[in-house]
């Protein structure tokens, strides 16, 4: 794919010489050798309208056009070398993206490597920061398949259609240029509580039983969680929204018992429903003509798991329409609480590419772009297929915030679905790929992103599996998942040593939860990731930028772990105070050697709750605040409350609280220092410990939630 022959010759490049401000350090470029494709990545956002403002002439950078021989349109960002690139999306290796090469084609990529090209989700984004800590973004707003080259700048090959619009955003650092992207192509709601929580998946729990088993196992075990998820065996001969009447015969009672224990499911569904006229959903799709055709307007037939299958098309609303109404069905008949859409890159087997043919139509609506190609649509199927998913949630739970989670999306498919990081390995490569995968979708917009804790394919060792838990319960969403020829990827499987420290893993995870559910509500407001790498602590530390085993939550705490091995931490530390504060101690006090070193940052004041077994039971009583005081004896810190669920908090009803710690003698006085929302205040304990920079015991105090709470501080 390498054109980097195309940079210095070859091409005659032009720029747009009345590029459109569309808002705060965001222009809006245009090909001059084309009239520019219809919005994409934004197109279910209010498009940003030009302010009438001229570029200022300082503006940079500058992209420029081309065309090369075969047609393609190619996009070029000139950079300097010591600039930094990250937020490709979704891509396994490092952190910083400089050097390397990447499609962007949603391909079904089990056992993927660094050197894979092409994974499940397309994120057309880079964010560039320079060496003084300045930074730009690039967007690209196309479907089609891309090529990016980083060896030398950002170079763009665009492999169909018109050159597409080119945003660029400028910023006095990240934090600037992440907010700038947010308001272009969408936050990601805010999740229900129970999301955060840990989740438990198989491919497959083979029977309402088993599923019923690990729960109970978790519970006697008291292992905090709060999902078991559902792969495909539990379906009828893999024909999507059936079940299995022997082994799942009663979904609503189980349901019922999962509810009684505090844990919900998700039940997984694929693109491709099987050609039987015996079956429902196969007859009203034909009937309603939602299934995609070839190019001699035949029904595009493909093998999936089912065996011969056709496939809806997700880019017309009708379509949409329809599958949501399938999945409202099949929530109420199951009591599913999120879905889980897979295989929707679309795979297909024994086709050209693992995919539909290029030259395949879809009907998609005028808003995307028109009926077109295959080869201009590939990419946001899935991110269609989620969105109708979404919808077929809240249709069946108006009164509930949906849950999708997708392994195939799109830069902007944030705004209907979580994502993972795919079909990983169980091996210590694969644990290292999961931050800087993680992190890296974080900087191209989508901040709900997990991994397969213990990786997915093959048998992990306890080490292993005990330090993946560790890091992969500090994820934004953490969720377990192994594949059915493994010999299980549960807790306990792996011996007592391991149960112990995935035990206080959980335990961390969900101390941590008001921190987490804080992080996500303020995402909604600032287009922020929660989990930020190391370099946000100080954009202009250049010794930051490849940190890939430490990462940040919020700006307040920061994960320093090992993915070696041999258990050594090599990322440095950003300058400034951090002092060590464990949420979850083992029995002798001390973190266990398996997880990540928590360090809170000088001036923070961080929320942490009591351990707890399930959402259900979150109460936050007693609330811990637990300051780490700046040079000056100040901390801040803010914890928001809602009811965990529904939408009365877009209406009011929630609590967002601002707190302060300042040194007042030999006292520090912890307080409220601001509060938004009609939501009442809970009355509850609240206890402050304060981290000592000499790394003596931490200083505490006990109070009333609401009150100030003075600290009498050691001589």
């Amino acid at each position: 794919m390498a054109r980097a022959n195309l940079k210095k010759s070859a091409v005659r490049w032009f720029v747009d010489e009345a590029p459109e401000v569309v808002g705060e350090g965001v222009g809006r470029f245009r090909s001059p050798l084309a009239e520019g494709a219809p919005a994409v990545s934004i197109a279910l956002v209010e498009t940003p309208a030009p302010t009438g403002e001229a570029i200022d002439p300082d503006f940079r950078p500058i992209p420029r056009f081309a065309k090369d021989a075969e047609g393609k349109h190619l996009i070029r960002i000139d950079t300097d070398p010591t600039v930094s690139i990250y937020g490709t999306g979704e891509v396994a290796g490092g952190l910083r993206r400089n050097g390397t090469r990447q499609v962007m084609w949603n391909t079904d990529s089990f056992g993927y490597d660094k050197n894979t090209e092409a994974l499940y989700q397309s994120h057309p984004w880079v964010l560039a920061v320079r060496e003084d800590g300045t930074a730009f973004g690039v967007l690209v707003d196309s479907t089609y398949r891309l090529e990016l080259d980083l060896t030398d700048g950002v170079f763009f090959t665009c492999c169909g259609g018109d050159a597409p619009l080119v945003y660029v955003l400028t910023g006095e650092g990240p934090e600037q240029v992440m907010r700038g992207l947010a308001r272009l192509i969408g936050p990601c709601p805010l999740p229900p509580l129970w999301v955060l929580g840990f989740h438990q998946c198989r491919y497959s729990y083979m029977s309402q039983d088993q599923v019923l088993e690990v729960a109970r196992e978790f519970r006697a075990r008291k292992l905090p969680c709060d999902v078991i998820w559902c792969d495909i065996d539990y379906m009828d001969g893999y024909r999507v929204f059936t079940l299995d009447s022997e082994h799942f015969p009663k979904p609503l009672e189980m349901a019922q018992e999962l509810e009684q224990i505090g844990m919900r499911s998700v039940y997984i569904l694929d693109p491709g429903i099987k050609i039987d006229e015996a079956y429902k959903a196969h007859a009203s799709g034909l009937e309603g003509g939602h299934f995609v055709r070839q190019a001699d307007d035949e029904l595009f037939e493909g093998s999936v798991w089912p065996g011969p299958c056709h496939f809806p098309d997700f880019l017309n609303a009708r379509t949409r329409e329809w599958w949501a109404g399938l999945c409202a069905r099949f929530v109420r008949e199951t009591g599913a609480a999120g879905l889980w859409t897979d295989m929707n890159e679309p795979a297909v087997f024994e086709k050209p590419g693992n995919t539909m043919y290029l030259d395949a139509r879809h009907e998609a609506d005028d808003e995307l772009g028109g009926p077109d190609v295959h080869a201009r649509y590939h990419n946001v199927y899935g991110m269609h297929m989620a969105r109708a998913t979404q919808d077929g949630l809240r249709h069946a739970r108006p009164d509930k915030r949906p849950f999708v989670l997708s392994r195939a999306n799109h830069l902007g498919g944030q705004r209907h679905a979580a994502c993972w990081t795919g079909d990983s390995t169980s091996s210590w490569d694969h644990l290292a790929y999961t931050t800087p995968m993680a992190l890296n979708m974080g900087l191209a917009g989508q901040p709900l992103v997990g991994c397969d804790i213990g990786g997915f394919s093959k048998d992990a060792t306890p080490e292993l599996f005990a330090r993946w838990m560790g890091f992969g319960c500090l994820l934004p969403f953490a969720r377990a998942h192994s594949d059915k020829e493994t010999a299980g990827h549960e807790p306990w499987v792996f011996g007592e040593a391991c149960e112990t420290a995935s035990r206080l893993a959980l335990q961390r995870r969900y101390r941590l939860l008001p921190y987490l559910y804080t992080l996500f509500f303020e995402h909604m407001r600032t287009g922020l990731p929660p989990m930020r790498p190391l370099f946000f602590a100080d954009p202009t530390d250049t010794s930051l930028r490849d940190a890939e085993d430490s990462f940040l939550l919020g700006d307040g705490l920061l994960v320093r772990g090992s993915v070696r091995e041999d258990n050594v931490r090599m990322a440095p530390m950003p300058k400034g105070r951090w002092l060590r504060y464990e949420p979850a101690p083992d029995k002798l006090g001390a973190t266990n050697p398996h997880l990540p070193e928590l360090m809170v940052r000088a001036g923070k004041v961080i929320p942490v709750g009591p351990v707890i077994q399930h959402s259900g039971e979150y109460r936050i009583d007693p609330l811990t605040l637990v300051v780490c005081l700046d040079d000056e004896g100040h901390a801040r810190g803010t914890l928001y409350e809602d009811s965990g669920d529904g939408h009365a908090h877009q209406s009011g009803d929630y609590l967002y609280t601002s707190y302060a710690a300042w040194r007042d003698g030999q006292r520090v006085v912890v307080g409220i220092e601001h509060a938004e929302g009609d939501r009442s205040r809970p009355a509850r304990a609240a206890e402050v410990l304060i981290l000592r920079p000499d790394g003596g015991a931490p200083v505490r105090a006990a109070g009333f939630g609401g009150d100030t709470i003075p600290v009498l501080m050691p001589e």
